[in-house]
């Protein structure tokens, strides 16, 4: 088991550290230039489309789809998870300050890959037993000419999705909730995994509908509680401010001048975690979020590509960098030993102690439980289009009990092939997803093209 276990990790780092950073930067980098920097262009309509959709009581999803903002919802509930309270605390303990620097330019380009995701999402979205449902499978099986080879292609990202999120993925969420609550609480972990069962299993039987309507209401209020305690701790330490940003950005560059030469952290190992747990985090590319955006009920597949550029930016630019300032503003990043005995979410628990006392971890323990289950069902809910395009409807009661046993068992004990899994798998199913997305890139740009036509002719 231990070999298996040094293999697949072995493959895993190969897969993120040799191509995927390359690849997925890449991608963001090709779409930014093809679509004349459509982050910047279209960042003022999706934030406008999304200020104005905000309800948390919107109109009932159906067979139809979601409204815009419940697909938006839907997808920061799985973007912002664990990777936003761990994420940005492993890429700093690894990379020093600088890698958040890294984390924000990954997210950049990451906004051009989201948008045309999204593209695809609702120009290939089809009706399976009566409902409208989309993603990644269905623009790789037909948009790459419904061969052989884009069938087995999207396939493989169906396996990959479903294994990668909806099973080895939630045992890692459901680990982190018990972890963070086992810590702060005299609770055993086996009825925090129950308690988390119970809760995702009456969410996966009420359907979309009850997924949209928890996401609609979930997601603004965490976001808003952890964001808003975010920053009136960087208020009371405002005279910390600048030297912290003057860490991400000094560190990006020359991360022993920062932390010293103690960690022997290179710009190299800055760039490479900053921008590996940056993509982990924000998802762009990766094939997760079209999912969600593919069934928002717009008038034009453009109109939710400019909703998608919104979903990075609220998850690394707001979320995230709120972490990593409390993070560099409370903790003594020089001091060594303390980083190597406090790893992940030990580290972001730490952080925010020191500012609101005891208050601060029982704070985090809540805010992971919300951000970990809202994962949770977005995760689950990415996995259903697959699950439909592979297996048909009949399968979706047999997915749904895996799905609440990997639940269970993830809450128990921490398995690190299960994690190790998880990653690789991650990786693995970014693969067709990218090739998809450079080889219908001719497609995206004629949609983003018609619809600045069609906004012309309106003016």
């Amino acid at each position: 088991m231990e070999e298996l276990n040094q293999l697949v990790q072995n493959v895993s780092g190969f897969v993120w550290n040799s191509l995927l950073i390359f690849l997925l930067i890449g991608t963001g980098l090709f779409y930014t230039i093809k679509l004349k920097f459509i982050q910047v262009r279209k960042f003022g309509e999706g934030y406008t489309k999304v200020v104005k959709g905000v309800n948390l009581n919107g109109e009932a999803a159906g067979a139809e789809g979601m409204s815009s903002f419940q697909s938006l919802a839907t997808a920061v509930a799985a973007q912002v998870g664990t990777g936003n309270l761990a994420g940005a605390a492993t890429a700093i303990a690894a990379g020093g300050p600088g890698a958040i620097f890294w984390m924000w330019i990954s997210a950049f380009f990451g906004m051009a890959t989201v948008y045309a995701e999204a593209v695809l999402g609702q120009v290939y979205k089809k009706r399976i037993g009566g409902e409208v449902i989309g993603g990644p499978a269905f623009y790789i099986s037909e948009g790459l000419g419904e061969s052989w080879f884009s069938k087995a292609l999207a396939a493989f990202f169906g396996l990959s999705c479903i294994l990668a999120l909806s099973f080895m993925g939630n045992a890692v969420q459901s680990n982190s909730i018990a972890a963070a609550f086992s810590n702060e609480f005299p609770i055993s972990p086996v009825y925090i995994g129950i308690c988390v069962a119970i809760i995702s299993g009456f969410i996966f039987w009420g359907g979309t509908q009850r997924i949209a309507s928890f996401t609609e209401k979930i997601v603004p209020v965490m976001a808003g509680l952890y964001v808003g305690a975010s920053i009136i701790i960087v208020f009371m330490n405002i005279t910390h401010i600048i030297p912290a940003i003057r860490m991400i950005f000094v560190g990006a560059f020359n991360p022993t001048a920062v932390v010293g030469g103690a960690f022997g952290i290179t710009i190299k190992q800055a760039v490479r975690f900053g921008v590996a747990r940056g993509l982990f985090s924000n998802e762009a590319g990766m094939g997760s979020t079209p999912h969600a955006h593919a069934v928002a009920k717009v008038d034009h597949p453009c109109e939710q590509g400019a909703v998608a550029i919104i979903t990075v930016f609220i998850d690394t630019f707001v979320v995230l960098t709120c972490t990593a300032l409390v993070i560099i503003m409370k903790v003594d990043l020089t001091n060594k030993a303390l980083i190597d005995s406090i790893p992940g979410i030990a580290l972001t628990q730490t952080a925010f102690k020191m500012a609101l006392g005891n208050f601060g971890g029982v704070f985090i323990a809540v805010c992971l439980f919300f951000f970990a289950l809202s994962t949770i069902i977005g995760w689950y809910y990415f996995g259903v289009a697959n699950i439909k395009y592979l297996f048909g409807n009949k399968a979706m009661n047999i997915y749904k009990v895996i799905v609440i046993c990997f639940i269970l068992l993830g809450s128990l004990a921490k398995v690190d092939l299960v994690w190790n899994l998880s990653d690789l798998f991650n990786g693995l199913m970014a693969l067709p997803n990218l090739i998809a997305l450079l080889v219908l890139y001719k497609l995206v740009v004629k949609a983003t093209n018609e619809y600045r036509e069609l906004h012309s002719r309106k003016k």
